[in-house]
């Protein structure tokens, strides 16, 4: 059986992966201005701008602005606002470092293995930064080419 909705992704992660990724979509919840939808996409959470609010996106998908997902090994958030704008960026890694916080960081994706590592209320903080429309600002102008 093939897994639709987002309860039936919580329902099929053990328990202790299931309390994880619940709390942190709590947090991305608790921050998340309006306008975003939650959705299953890809195998796993996402809020994302529905097509009907902005249909022009690269791939026809709608535009993900956070995700998260439990993989084999950690669980990772993808947090786009970090990954398209570098101001974004520098305040989330300044302030994991006030921290004293090392967390395994790609482009747009924070792997963690246990949630105590995952500070919530920077995870709040960062999902609140872009507005739908901040966002499909910063989309149009990285789409931009030369």
């Amino acid at each position: 059986m093939a897994i639709e909705t987002v309860d039936e992704y919580l329902d099929s992660l053990p328990d202790d992966r299931r309390e994880a990724i619940e709390a942190v979509a709590e947090a991305v919840r608790k921050g998340l201005p309006d306008g975003y939808a939650e959705e299953l996409r890809w195998g796993m959470i996402s809020w994302e701008i529905p097509l009907a609010t902005y249909p022009d996106t690269y791939n026809g998908q709608p535009l993900a602005y956070v995700s998260l997902a439990s993989q084999k090994n950690h669980m990772s958030l993808y947090l786009m606002g970090i990954y398209s704008d570098e101001g974004n960026r520098s305040w989330f890694e300044e302030a994991l470092e006030e921290r004293s916080i090392k967390l395994d960081i790609g482009k747009s994706c924070v792997r963690f293995k246990k949630l105590e590592s995952l500070p919530l209320d920077l995870v709040t903080d960062a999902v609140s930064r872009f507005t739908v429309d901040e966002y499909i600002d910063a989309y149009e102008k990285s789409r931009v080419t030369a």
